[in-house]
């Protein structure tokens, strides 16, 4: 790493010169730098806004899924049947799905070896469950914070390198000529209040892209508060987008942001909204006629835990009628643990037998519903009294949140975007589809930053140049930066535009959501392009400290157009899919089984993925037909041979 100067307006910026650099220090950041050393590039260094924020170190579930290839004896499986399966999501290019399905057993065997202890039986075996969206049985745990715990090891294991970790740095602009990435400017936190307000110049050809997914779009969100993303900046820079439409959405608590899936359904507890006035009622029975069936919903709830627009007559109808209680009828939702749901006083035998026979092995046929969850995974009642809930005294408030980003910046089967040099991974880029097995998030973060560091490394030589032409383009972005930072620091009412975007997330919960209202995102669309264009004329904060949380701010307000459209697209040419039910105004006698009216789930056998670009004119979106699943050549003599060549560029520095 180089330390020098750039002279701008007659201030010297700090210029820092690396061969490649990783913005994030989540699970997907922190490996592709440990993967990049032990490929030989050394020359690296880590930019975070801060090590301990995001959402990898701070999110998880009633036991967090990693999703992986099977490998226990009653497993049956293959790298194939694993591709064909995340493939079959839909809007998924298949040689991602093939590199992540080869690079499960990899990646999963790093981390053991790291010391994430993932449970084994007697014999050794990795045994799995059942997840969402997963026909087999390939899921593994190692509790609520499993991808806390990974991070942690990954982090351990850059910090036994002496990676350099560049705390407290807000990347804000990537620069980007006609041959691909060329480095990236950043506020140091340390120098805002100092001449230059704390602008920093990176030169790198490689830069990995780790920030997350983009936590700020939505109000009602179980990210985590510290997590915001930066997909705003990849897409003004001119990547391309992929299925921006496709969330996951579920039920999560509010006072902590918390999944609610998994045992937390499937212990059975009892759903009851609250009023103003303090009066509650067990509000599903007012829906469902048999309260028998409503407690099969809720256990399905478990491992369906995301909303399915598929679903909507089955578990997902549960999403449904917490959002009507929450934002029609203004009212509170708790999941009750204390006691159990009106009808259950008079056993179990008239549960489904799945519900019952579930509970039965689990030696969780007990009296309540906070036994059964103390049976079953005491853990998760441990992680909220550890934040002050205690689910032994107390109901547990509930809402239908966004939680996961199935689209992002779209990459290749090396994980490089559209730009040549910017590498995405993690939940920032957009290998997901329609559906995603739960936990298979986890796995794509760690074989796309593999992939992505072995691409860099095969196929690139490590350069610390600054050409003339660097020099030009970073003084003159760094010219437009400095300017753009300073007319942000005036008198005036601060909190003016953070109310508005506090506003566009609630707008963007209610009509852009799980629920999908194509005249509200029409003017949502509206709206956001109007507070972009006069972004510097409203922001105004009163001390340079608020800088990286004002540029946070208009990069969220960038996301969300882009998000909107490949949304309003998807609406019109597709109508309700995946996580997006598509509302109408008027009633359809077909749709009696709930109290909104929506566009029918219609089966849509086109195997498509919506691209976004930006253009001059803003975000335009239109479908594509994924790339297939490849069929590679599997004679041993001719990838050994190839495998031994990029080896050897690898280690031997021929290239």
């Amino acid at each position: 790493m180089v330390n020098t100067t750039l002279h701008v307006d007659g201030i010297d910026l700090p210029l820092i010169v690396l061969d490649t650099v990783v913005i994030g220090t989540g699970c997907a950041g922190f490996n592709a730098a440990d993967w990049l050393y032990t490929f030989g590039r050394t020359d690296i260094a880590i930019l975070t806004e801060g090590v301990n924020r995001g959402t990898s170190r701070n999110t998880g579930s009633d036991k967090q899924t990693y999703y992986k290839l099977s490998l226990a004896s009653d497993g049956l499986d293959s790298v194939a049947a694993m591709a064909s399966d995340l493939f079959a999501g839909g809007g998924v290019n298949g040689d991602i799905a093939l590199a992540e399905a080869a690079g499960s057993v990899r990646s999963f065997m790093k981390l053991c070896n790291l010391g994430v202890p993932f449970p084994v039986n007697e014999y050794g075996e990795y045994i799995g469950y059942k997840t969402d969206h997963d026909p087999r049985q390939r899921a593994t745990s190692v509790g609520p914070l499993t991808s806390k715990i990974m991070t942690e090891c990954l982090e351990q294991a850059v910090r036994d390198k002496d990676i350099p970790i560049l705390d407290g740095m807000t990347v804000i602009r990537l620069l980007v000529s006609d041959d691909g990435v060329e480095g990236l400017l950043c506020l140091n936190h340390e120098g805002l209040e100092r001449p230059g307000m704390g602008l920093t110049v990176v030169r790198a050809r490689q830069v990995v892209l780790a920030t997350g997914g983009p936590a700020g779009c939505y109000l009602n969100s179980v990210y985590p508060e510290s997590q915001t993303g930066m997909s705003g900046m990849a897409l003004e820079a001119g990547a391309e987008g992929a299925n921006l439409q496709e969330w996951q959405y579920g039920l999560a608590s509010l006072q902590f942001r918390w999944n609610v899936s998994g045992t937390y359904q499937q212990v059975l507890p009892r759903y009851i909204s609250v009023d103003a006035d303090g009066n509650e009622r067990e509000f599903l029975l007012d829906y469902f006629l048999d309260p028998f069936e409503a407690m099969d919903m809720v256990f399905l709830k478990g491992y369906q835990w995301p909303f399915d627009t598929a679903k909507i007559s089955g578990s997902s109808r549960i999403d449904i009628l917490v959002h009507r209680e929450t934002a029609v009828l203004g009212r509170q939702v708790f999941m009750d643990f204390r006691r159990n749901p009106s009808g259950l006083e008079k056993g179990f035998d008239k549960l489904g037998d799945e519900t019952r026979q579930y509970l039965e092995r689990s030696g969780a046929l007990l009296g309540t519903p906070i036994e059964r969850l103390e049976i079953m995974n005491r853990p998760a009642i441990d992680l909220y009294r550890a934040h002050d809930i205690d689910l032994y005294t107390q109901p547990l408030e509930i809402g239908v949140c966004a939680q996961h980003h199935n689209g992002g910046i779209a990459v290749d089967s090396h994980w490089q975007s559209t730009i040549r040099g910017l590498y995405i991974a993690g939940e920032a880029a957009g290998t997901f589809g329609v559906y995603r097995p739960g936990g298979s998030a986890l796995n794509s973060a760690q074989v796309g930053s593999l992939r992505a560091a072995e691409h860099i490394a095969c196929t690139t030589r490590s350069e610390t140049d600054v050409p003339d032409s660097f020099m030009h383009l970073a003084t003159r972005e760094a010219a437009e930066a400095t300017k753009l930072l300073e007319g942000l620091i005036r008198p005036g009412n601060a909190s003016t535009l953070e109310e508005e975007c506090r506003k566009v997330r609630a707008s963007m919960s209610r009509s852009a959501g799980h629920l999908r209202d194509p005249e509200g995102m029409e003017e949502l669309e509206r709206r956001i392009a109007a507070l972009l264009s006069t972004f510097t004329d409203r922001v105004m904060i009163d001390t340079p400290k608020k800088l990286p949380s004002a540029i946070q701010l208009r990069d969220t307000l960038v996301t969300q157009l882009a998000v909107l459209s490949a949304m309003r697209t998807a609406a019109q040419m597709v109508g309700s899919r995946g996580a997006g039910l598509v509302i109408t105004a008027d009633r359809d006698d077909e749709n009696t089984d709930l109290p909104i009216s929506y566009q029918p789930v219609k089966p849509n056998p086109e195997n498509r993925q919506m691209v976004t670009q930006r253009t001059k004119d803003g975000f335009v979106s239109a479908f594509k037909p994924v790339r297939p699943l490849p069929q590679p050549d599997g004679w041993f003599e001719t990838v050994w041979n190839d495998y031994r060549r990029r080896m050897a560029q690898i280690f031997e520095g021929d290239r």
